[in-house]
């Protein structure tokens, strides 16, 4: 490697230490020169939280390997890349398990014999991450290019750190998280992040920033399996009560006697089987957040009761003529047309208007694109470490397949899906494979939205279209199969989506978007 190279090739990043730049972009620029400087055929920028590594820049790998969380305990060069000092050159018939195993992009074999090093990046004297590389060619990382190797990660770290993002990351979201995950833990609730890169998700995100910050009562809406707790507790963790507990409680899952309870407690004595005293969810969500889930399904009687203690922050526990003053900020979500609910009479309008506040949808996921793959690595990642398998990976197919299918069920829907294909696709295996890849036929995706249901005898069969625009084409058919199941229900709407296997809003919703209501 000359000098001359050298500093060509370095001199543009020194260049983008003062600029602004988006975080994807100066990684990008960050892989590029190292490929440069150390021609290979996948490169990748891990960051290291906690017990993970996340990746947040890839070239020459597939697209999902952005959504995989890596544990490091279960990943062998990892570990040995994160415990040395400096750079490290794995040999060539290493028996170490490559993470990356499957994911080279146009690579469908193992990574049987290839060349592959690596090397810590350090943030303030502490480990921060990794830089990897790997090639086919099991010659191509001469040990000399360690040393070039270590003058880049020089580099790379100061890149990293001149980041914006990753300042914030080192020198406040640590502390937030820490103080926040007592709480999560206490109430049972797993840690859980937000992935994506579409617009509309980076949209979603910039208003959870936003309104996190305020105090703000906060109504999340969107279709059933979008998220919408998640996006509650990441408006949480956006708050000035991120070090205060979020309570949660699904108001669908309990008859109204027991919501009231629930949510305001009870004294001895109350009711039958109320031995003790008992706190409700806002006394211990007391200086956090309350999250109410499904909140379309409150009764009138209870919407009264809750109004109360918005407007107030006074209740009383049941059984109790003692006031209680509480200090919540109040987040809620429903699937349901709460304005629609208020116009026939099932919701009370002034409970509506305090929930609304701060209405925030969430998109459904067939309108985020290609984050439908980054969701798979991630359900993927934690399917391979369930499975103990070295790798799960998607073919070219059944990316293809997941990127056309229209998601009725959503982000829950993807993660059964990919939790379904590979415990069937392992089981159809007679030896258990080192890489195991999911194919179109794997997912066993249906063509449309909903899955076709059983025709009756004297129904008439739907026209198959043979040529065209392939949306077009699965519309047309969604709105033969609706239609068909409408008319054998006499236009019954609840019944239709019981047949086809869809949450009757939904269904209401999809045949809005088909131009049939």
């Amino acid at each position: 490697m000359t000098a001359k190279l050298l500093l060509t090739t370095l001199l543009p990043l020194v260049s983008d230490l003062s600029r602004e730049l988006p975080e994807g972009e100066r990684y990008r620029r960050l892989l590029e020169a190292m490929r440069t400087l150390l021609p290979c055929d996948a490169a990748a920028l891990l960051r290291l939280d906690g017990e993970w590594l996340v990746p947040l820049a890839v070239d020459g790998l597939s697209t999902d390997t952005l959504g995989r969380r890596f544990k490091v305990s279960e990943h062998p060069r990892f570990e040995a890349l994160l415990s040395s000092p400096g750079p490290t050159r794995f040999a060539a018939d290493s028996d170490l398990p490559d993470p990356y195993d499957g994911l080279v992009d146009g690579l469908h074999d193992h990574l049987e014999v290839h060349d592959c090093m690596g090397c810590p990046l350090f943030i303030d004297e502490r480990p921060w991450g990794l830089l990897t590389l790997d090639a086919l060619d099991p010659e191509r990382f001469e040990p000399i290019e360690l040393d070039a190797l270590q003058a880049f990660a020089s580099l790379a770290a100061a890149t990293v750190n001149a980041a914006e993002r990753i300042e914030r990351l080192a020198n406040r979201v640590e502390d937030e998280h820490q103080r926040a995950e007592v709480y999560r833990q206490a109430s049972g609730q797993q840690s859980r992040e937000m992935i994506g890169q579409s617009k509309a998700h980076k949209r979603l995100v910039e208003e959870i920033n936003l309104v996190g910050g305020s105090d703000l009562t906060v109504l999340i809406t969107g279709e059933t399996g979008v998220g919408k707790e998640l996006v509650a507790q990441a408006i949480h963790a956006a708050s000035p009560r991120a070090d205060k507990p979020i309570i949660s409680l699904n108001c669908a899952a309990l008859p109204d006697t027991l919501v009231e309870s629930e949510l305001f407690g009870h004294v001895r004595g109350a009711f039958t089987g109320a031995t003790n005293d008992r706190l409700g969810k806002f006394e211990l969500a007391n200086g956090g957040t309350l999250f109410l889930d499904e909140v379309g399904e409150l009764s009138l009687t209870v919407q009264a009761k809750l109004l109360r203690v918005l407007q107030s922050g006074q209740l009383q526990r049941l059984g109790s003529d003692k006031e209680h003053q509480v200090d919540v900020r109040l987040i809620a979500a429903t699937n349901r047309d709460l304005a629609e609910e208020v116009r026939s009479g099932r919701y009370r309008a002034d409970f509506y208007h305090r929930l609304s506040v701060y209405p925030l949808l969430v998109p459904a996921l067939r309108d985020r694109g290609r984050d439908v793959l980054l969701l798979s690595g991630y359900f993927l990642e934690q399917n391979r470490s369930r499975m103990g398998l070295n790798s799960l990976r998607l073919t070219s197919d059944a990316q293809a397949a997941l990127l056309a299918y229209d998601w009725p069920g959503n982000v829950r829907e993807l993660e059964h899906l990919i939790g379904r294909s590979a415990l069937k696709a392992l089981g159809n295996c007679k030896q258990r494979p080192k890489i195991l890849s999911l194919s179109a036929a794997d997912l066993d995706l249906p063509n449309g939205s909903a899955e076709p249901a059983p025709e009756p005898v004297d129904a008439a069969p739907a026209a198959v279209l043979v040529s065209g625009d392939l949306r077009e084409a699965t519309e047309h058919y969604q709105r033969q199969l609706i239609s068909a199941c409408l008319e054998r229900h006499q236009n019954n709407w609840a019944s239709a989506a019981r047949e086809l296997g869809l949450d009757r809003a939904n269904l209401g919703r999809m045949a809005k978007r088909l131009g049939m209501k």
